[in-house]
């Protein structure tokens, strides 16, 4: 039974062992055998181009990579990643644990073409009470945990956070804005007025009393929400018996409220408390791993992951790569509920026990409720796979479709659409956004901030410009770099196939001409001209060598070009306004030297706004406190100079 890479046997059934095929490679792996220790540890296998092609961990080092040199019994996969090694990189480990975790980080730095790779890996939202304050902060918080207070998730999406603090809001009445709105604040703002926020920046409430609604939020995300409900429920009823009715009302729309958001979270389990359930399912040589969250007893969301894997890869042994990826830069539970059983899972186990000082425990269910979640797990991964399939299969139509309309010799794997955005010039902004096989690729979207300061206010042909090679310039440096312009099989490429400019005849000679600039070869540029009184559906295409023409009314292909367009503008609109509003924020006191966030806060309480700051004399300035006599003179020739 041949070696797999993973450290696990490889079932003769997942694919036929051929022989190792005549080339270099295993000449240049034997090499280093020699000079091998027995040791724990990493290695890489690197290419042609010193791209890595695989990354994989060893109990011994010299023992795993003497079995590559073996002329047969690999399968295809290992064989060709052996024909095309040309040099290894090798790095010990204290134990085999300590690689497990140096091989998961490896593979998600460099996503090697040979291994699992876990796609759209980004950091899950929590909820964090912030204690930072006197009166503290309920916010959502993605990233390293940096503030001070109390997290709870994860949350599967940003959407479920939302929707969380919005009802956490009318339940507990926390405030919700920033220390520097609260410290500025001398009148109760909007939310105080539609019973979302107790206002104790005002002082509407104590904080002793604030701190009691602190408590009860901290108790309701903890699990313990049966007794929240009890005591509001005879606070209800007892200012009910006092004929206060107001103050019942507020009660009972807090007990709304909680009802709300418990009634939004699904299956809640009655034998586990904190844990995440993976189930994978594989179907069509693609699998779907589906991870519900179970935090203090309650169901915080799901999100569906598709990893990228060789096609021979049986489910087993994807997941397993998978959770060590997974866990790699999160915090996990003390219990992990799988499907199925993954190669080496007392190593993973061990692993994630270290990592987390703190027992972790990876088991696959055989009975009860713990195997009723796995099992509905399973079933969602199904169906988010078969759902996944279709799109895929409607997809690739339409890319074929795209093809025969623009004369491409294949259809495209990576479509691009560039779009401008911005008032009159002002907070000018370029978007990318990028599409393929599996529709919208929205971690691979790009936004341009317009550097240029001699384009003309508006000057839409030398913004496309701009953006069109800044873009292609990048490209150009990383393939310069050894990055190779098609990663691998099954890999999302970097370059694209067919780029598409919103605007006409001008749009598409600035795209033309930067493309003869930078000898860029094998893209193909297009130009989309709105149609007569901009009416979707008689939008004219430019070609380079083309007459301009138009596609059918009803063809499936015309409504697939104009959702990308459409996204486009949405993407570039929306990047724009955020830049709009960010401008919109600043303070004049942020461009003078020496104010910072504390100076800053302190005069805004002080004068109430930065246009009274403007119009203060130096000794009022100094009235301040932080604020001394040369501050305050900086401040006044700042505003008066």
């Amino acid at each position: 039974m041949p070696a797999d890479p993973s450290g696990t046997p490889e079932p003769d059934i997942t694919e036929q062992e051929v022989p190792l095929p005549t080339s270099n490679g295993a000449d240049i792996i034997a090499d280093f055998v020699r000079r091998l220790p027995s040791l724990p540890g990493v290695y890489r296998m690197i290419g042609e181009n010193g791209d890595i092609l695989y990354v994989g961990k060893a109990r011994s080092l010299v023992k795993r990579v003497q079995s590559y040199t073996r002329l047969t019994g690999h399968t295809h996969r290992i064989a060709r990643m052996i024909s095309l090694t040309r040099d290894m990189e090798f790095i010990t480990t204290k134990s085999e644990t300590e690689a497990l975790l140096l091989e998961a980080n490896l593979i998600k730095q460099f996503k090697p073409q040979f291994n699992v790779l876990l796609r759209d890996d980004k950091s899950f939202p929590h909820i964090l009470i912030a204690t930072e304050h006197a009166a503290p902060e309920l916010a959502k918080h993605r990233g390293a945990r940096k503030r001070k207070g109390k997290y709870f998730g994860p949350f599967a999406s940003a959407g479920a956070v939302n929707r969380a603090l919005n009802v956490l809001q009318r339940a507990f009445l926390l405030r919700s804005c920033t220390d520097s709105v609260y410290e500025a604040r001398s009148r109760p703002c909007l939310l105080y007025q539609i019973k979302r926020c107790s206002a104790p920046c005002t002082g509407e409430i104590s904080l002793e009393n604030y701190a009691g609604l602190v408590e009860e939020a901290t108790q309701f995300l903890s699990g313990r929400s049966s007794d929240i409900r009890t005591n509001l429920t005879s606070l209800m009823d007892a200012s009910a018996e006092k004929l206060d009715y107001e103050r019942a009302a507020v009660y009972r729309d807090r007990l709304a409220a909680l009802s709300h958001v418990q009634s939004h979270q699904g299956i809640n389990p009655q034998s586990i408390w904190d844990a995440d359930v993976v189930s994978a399912w594989q179907e069509a040589s693609q699998t779907c791993v589906q991870v519900f969250f179970f935090r203090n007893g309650q169901n915080w969301g799901n999100r569906a992951f598709y990893p990228r894997a060789d096609k021979s890869t049986p489910v087993e042994e994807v997941l397993g790569p998978f959770l060590a990826q997974f866990y790699a830069d999160k915090i996990c539970p003390p219990l992990i509920l799988i499907s199925h059983k993954v190669p080496e899972q007392a190593l993973l186990q061990e692993a994630l026990t270290t990592k987390t000082e703190r027992k972790v425990t990876v088991t696959t269910p055989q009975r009860g409720e713990k195997k009723a979640l796995v099992e509905h797990a399973l079933t969602n991964a199904r169906e988010a796979l078969g759902r996944r399939l279709a799109e895929t299969s409607t997809q690739k139509k339409l890319l074929a479709g795209v093809a025969a309309a623009f004369g491409l010799e294949q259809a495209p794997r990576r479509v691009e659409v560039f779009d401008n955005s911005h008032i009159q010039g002002a907070h000018a902004v370029g978007a990318m956004i990028v599409a393929g096989e599996d529709g919208f690729q929205k971690n691979q979207y790009r936004k341009f901030n317009i550097k240029s300061e001699d384009l003309a206010p508006g000057d839409d042909y030398g913004m496309m410009r701009e953006v069109l090679t800044r873009r292609f310039k990048r490209l150009q440096k990383e393939k310069e770099e050894g990055v190779p312009r098609e990663p691998g099989e099954g890999a999302f490429p970097h370059w694209p196939d067919i780029v598409f400019v919103d605007g006409g005849a001008g749009q598409l000679q600035v795209a033309n001409e930067v493309a003869i600039e930078l000898k860029l070869e094998g893209v193909a540029f297009v130009g989309i001209a709105k149609g007569p009184d901009r009416d979707a559906g008689r939008e004219r295409f430019l070609m380079a060598g083309k007459d301009s023409f138009m596609l059918q009314p009803r063809d499936p292909v015309l409504y697939f070009l104009q959702r990308l367009r459409d996204e486009s503008h949405r993407f570039a609109i929306g990047t724009h306004r955020a830049k709009r509003k960010q401008a919109f924020k600043k303070s004049p006191l942020d461009e003078i030297a020496g104010i910072g966030p504390t100076r800053k806060r302190a005069l805004l309480k002080h004068f109430g706004s930065a246009r009274t700051v403007s119009r203060a004399g130096a000794a009022d300035l100094q009235h301040v406190e932080g604020i001394s006599a040369q501050m305050a003179q900086t401040i006044y020739d700042y505003f008066h100079d």
